[in-house]
């Protein structure tokens, strides 16, 4: 997965920016925040990257700050929410708004969004208020939410991924081991 690209800005768009990386010039979608702040084409560039892999495509979708990768990584959690409505709603709210607006569920605020609807808008302020969603996640005022708590995973879902107590082919390492670098205590509770 690439987690971020730093290089030259071949082009640049209000929707996507081609970094030259090594030579390889790499196709990155990007919200309108980023492309406000970033730099004149031909000039040196970093962006934080989310490696979006499907069936029929793999993209990239590249973001200023941490901040931001990780407010579209909270989005594209909630269900009926995909990449490029996320890339809209942080095209269409800044992210201190947009935190605040899912912290108090704030549907209007995220309706006002250009191609934002209620169908869309309820279940991400929902997902919020509720801790629901595929992932953990906690928002803050002043950091929105980190990647540690966007990438954390549920104590059920540890519990299913790691169950038998063997060691890993090759290594050293124990199942102690493993099991505390997974958060868990030698007797499975957290």
């Amino acid at each position: 997965m690439i987690g971020r690209l730093v290089g030259r800005l071949a082009s640049k768009a209000t929707d996507h920016v081609i970094l030259d990386v090594g030579g390889v010039g790499y196709l990155v979608q990007i919200p309108l925040s980023t492309f406000y702040e970033l730099p004149e084409a031909e000039s040196p560039a970093s962006l934080w990257i989310h490696t979006h892999v499907r069936e029929d495509a793999l993209a990239l979708y590249g973001f200023l700050t941490e901040r931001e990768r990780s407010l579209f990584l909270m989005l594209i959690d909630v269900a009926g929410i995909g990449p490029r409505v996320a890339l809209t709603v942080l095209s269409g709210i800044p992210p201190t708004d947009l935190v605040e607006a899912l912290r108090g569920s704030d549907v209007r605020r995220l309706m006002a969004v250009p191609g934002v609807g209620k169908k869309t808008a309820e279940p991400a302020a929902a997902s919020t208020r509720s801790g629901g969603g595929r992932r953990e996640t906690t928002v803050s005022a002043t950091r929105g939410p980190t990647p540690a708590t966007s990438m954390s995973i549920r104590k059920r879902e540890r519990s299913r991924s790691v169950r038998k107590p063997e060691r890993a082919r090759g290594s050293s390492r124990t199942w102690v081991w493993i099991q505390r670098e997974a958060g868990l205590s030698a007797s499975g509770s957290s």
